[in-house]
């Protein structure tokens, strides 16, 4: 099983002094001509937890909030990591596919070919339009996605590439870059409807199991991982492709789940009184109910059940600490790895 995390920005971030220092000084000149916080804790967090195992990194994207963008972010901090992936996030309708085609292929090569994008497929319709995007819906702005990444890859393993779409047109389009490694970038998603995970199923390399609608317990959650597995699986037999599975829990290490949870909660109310309550309800809340918040003993047992199932990746949603991360690494990555490192008893 693979780790991961969240790059530390406002909108992926609860708990964070360092965050809410960001927050407060965004529209101001900052003081004495330093760094952004953000930035700064960024650079600390993703080098220690590039050495405590972790291998990838999201990069998320908001375009309007108090967040560095995601390829500025990326780009001045995943060069310095040894073995983390950079995960940047793309919106398709804010940024034409050969733009990002060359960007991703500039990254790709700064990180030694450790880097990949994750498709958001929609977002809300005022920052699309104030930052020049153009809003579809429905299966329109699938078909551009789909036009998107065919043009991506088109790009990045061709020498001349041109294409024809109802969205983005390219005639004889060439990237005097290419990709560091000859496997190109890898594209990962996330989509719950049935439309979504046809596309998913077509074109995407991961996705990413939204939280299980209308589970109540870690059981019922976990059935409802399996079921969405085995139903991605029937769809990728059918497209003749393959898809790799990835979940982002909430995780946090104590004596027990209450105290883990307390002490989190306790946490991010300490840095801002008056949280961002969809980030809470929408991002923290539905991510804290799938078991991994507790006794390094009894999240070490449901990061297995998700191995069972099938999950390769878990994007842990933590306290951005660097103390958190190196507790993570000792007591949940490196069993986790050497279990894996392990061969298995011989039957009898």
């Amino acid at each position: 099983m693979q780790f991961g995390l969240y790059a530390p920005i406002p909108m992926a971030t609860v708990g964070s002094a360092e965050i809410a220092q960001a927050v407060s000084e965004a529209l101001s000149p900052l003081p004495d001509g330093r760094c952004d916080a953000q930035f700064d804790l960024g650079v600390e967090l993703l080098l220690a937890a590039d050495r405590a195992g972790f291998e990838l990194c999201l990069f998320a994207e908001r375009h309007l909030g108090n967040d560095i963008a995601a390829w500025v972010l990326a780009s001045a901090i995943a060069s310095r990591l040894e073995r983390i992936r950079a995960l940047v996030a793309v919106h398709p309708g804010l940024f034409d596919p050969m733009m990002v085609a060359k960007l991703a292929v500039s990254l790709d090569r700064i990180c030694r070919g450790r880097m990949a994008l994750n498709i958001v497929n929609g977002w809300f319709d005022e920052e699309f339009r104030m930052f020049g995007g153009t809003v579809l819906q429905g299966e329109e702005r699938y078909r551009r996605t789909v036009e998107f990444i065919d043009i991506l890859r088109g790009l990045w393993t061709s020498e001349t590439f041109s294409y024809a779409g109802r969205h983005y047109q390219v005639e004889r389009g060439q990237l005097l870059l290419k990709p560091a490694s000859a496997a190109p970038p890898e594209i990962y998603s996330v989509s719950r409807s049935d439309r979504g995970r046809d596309f998913i199923a077509g074109h995407c390399d991961w996705w990413f199991i939204d939280y299980p609608k209308g589970a109540q317990t870690v059981d019922e959650a976990l059935r409802g991982l399996e079921a969405a597995v085995a139903d991605m699986n029937r769809r990728c037999e059918r497209a003749g492709r393959k898809v790799r599975y990835a979940l982002n829990p909430f995780v946090a290490l104590g004596r027990d789940e209450q105290h883990a949870l307390d002490a989190a909660i306790e946490r991010i109310f300490a840095y801002d009184p008056d949280p961002d309550t969809r980030k809470i309800e929408q991002r923290m809340l539905p991510a804290t109910k799938l078991g991994c918040i507790g006794s390094t003993e009894s999240v070490l047992r449901q990061l297995r059940r998700f191995e069972a199932v099938g999950i390769e990746l878990v994007l842990c949603k933590i306290i951005p600490t660097v103390d958190n991360v190196r507790r993570l690494g000792e007591e949940i990555i490196a069993p986790m790895q050497a279990r894996a490192a392990s061969p298995l008893p011989l039957a009898s």
